[in-house]
């Protein structure tokens, strides 16, 4: 009996965006080769532990308490010319990859999809080291490239913007090679649902208008300041407050609601974020990149706080400049700006209608087609 032929999903877990992505792009695979094997793996959750530690747990250091060096370290290592810092990386991070290797190896998949540049890199040297013959392709999870992205070999490069696949291009991927999909949300933003059902299924009052305060998957920022400026905003609004895993801010921003006369609900982790961005009037949030794509598929225009320094701001100007987005600096500000938001209705239906425009709800199911497309090809470059 012939086995089934494997498609291997690599990411790694140093922020949630990552495996969000993974996973969109799973069940995107599933619908589409059904008589592939699917799997995902988390290459830092076989990886050593400290390694596994200073990795993830580093990032969520240094967003949480360094957010300034978090910048400055995405800024140079985009630069040009930093060979210094590059070798450092690529020591200690070959020093651990031993086991997603050996692992890759063992399962002998028929093709790679990586969500994150750190398995991408790995296999990349894996094939260049005549260690593996197998095609990989990699998907951005935001909204500009990093240069940290470009691994060789690599058959497909899947960007959220013509910008991101522009950048690239200066890297010396062929641009045949590039193909701007968006970034793949999961299957439930790509229904339409309308607000009133979003918000009989949320137990919401769809006479009123609803807030959306997201924490993130690991609950880091000034959550409990936020709910507090829009708790006291003149606007009548209800509130909801995603925890998302953090059990100990979710039980605290509880305790916090109950303080309040406005109606805030304070929801943990949930695997319906669809329906309660479909019944939201704005989400405030900071600009993650699979945050931004999900919000975008349901049309929910954006109010930018906290950014981390990189990544996010980038994501910031690229909402900023299409006008799907605010952005609030001081916190004390809140209140007042999503206050006025709501209560300026044109403003808002102008917000959403450019969310509206830049979303991309099929992106999971377009790079799944092309990249299967790519394999039945035998890897003669789709036209973009």
């Amino acid at each position: 009996m012939a086995t089934q032929p494997v498609i291997l999903i690599l990411t790694a877990s140093a922020g949630a965006g990552h495996l969000t992505a993974a996973r969109a792009l799973e069940q995107a695979f599933r619908k589409q080769a059904p008589d592939s094997e699917l799997e995902v793996l988390d290459v830092l959750a076989i990886s050593n532990g400290m390694f596994r530690q200073a990795y993830a747990g580093g990032y969520l250091g240094l967003v949480r308490y360094a957010p300034a060096a978090m910048g400055w370290l995405y800024d140079t290592m985009d630069r040009p010319g930093r060979r210094l810092y590059n070798t450092i990386r690529i020591w200690i991070q070959n020093f651990n990859k031993l086991p997603t290797t050996r692992y890759v190896r063992q399962r002998r998949p028929r093709l790679i999809v990586n969500t994150h540049y750190l398995p991408a890199e790995i296999v990349a040297q894996m094939r260049n080291a005549d260690e593996l013959d197998c095609p990989q392709v990699t998907i951005t999870t935001d909204y500009e490239t990093h240069r940290l992205w470009a691994h060789e070999p690599t058959e497909r490069y899947y960007t959220a913007t013509p910008d991101g696949k522009a950048y690239l291009t200066t890297l010396g991927v062929a641009p045949e090679r590039i193909v701007v999909t968006g970034l793949p949300v999961r299957p439930g933003f790509e229904a339409e649902l309308e607000r009133h059902e979003a918000c009989r299924r949320c137990a919401l009052d769809p006479a009123k208008p609803i807030v959306l305060l997201l924490c993130g998957g690991f609950g880091v920022g000034p959550t409990g300041e936020l709910l507090r400026e829009l708790s006291s905003m003149p606007a009548e609004a209800q509130v909801v407050v995603i925890a998302g895993r953090n059990e100990k801010l979710r039980r605290r921003l509880e305790l916090q609601s109950e303080r309040t006369t406005r109606p805030v609900r304070v929801v943990g982790f949930t695997e319906q974020m669809h329906e309660w961005m479909r019944a939201a009037d704005v989400v405030v949030t900071k600009p993650g990149g699979l945050t931004v794509a999900e919000s975008l598929a349901c049309g929910l225009p954006l109010v930018i706080v906290n950014p981390i320094p990189g990544q996010e701001t980038r994501n910031s100007d690229y909402l900023l400049e299409h006008g799907a987005a605010i952005k609030v600096n001081n916190p004390r500000l809140l209140g007042h700006r999503v206050g006025g938001l709501l209560t300026d209705r044109a403003r808002l239906e102008a917000l959403r209608a450019a969310a509206r425009a830049i979303a991309r709800p099929h992106a999971a199911h377009d790079i799944a087609a092309d990249a299967l497309r790519l394999l039945a090809e035998k890897l003669v470059p789709a036209r973009t």
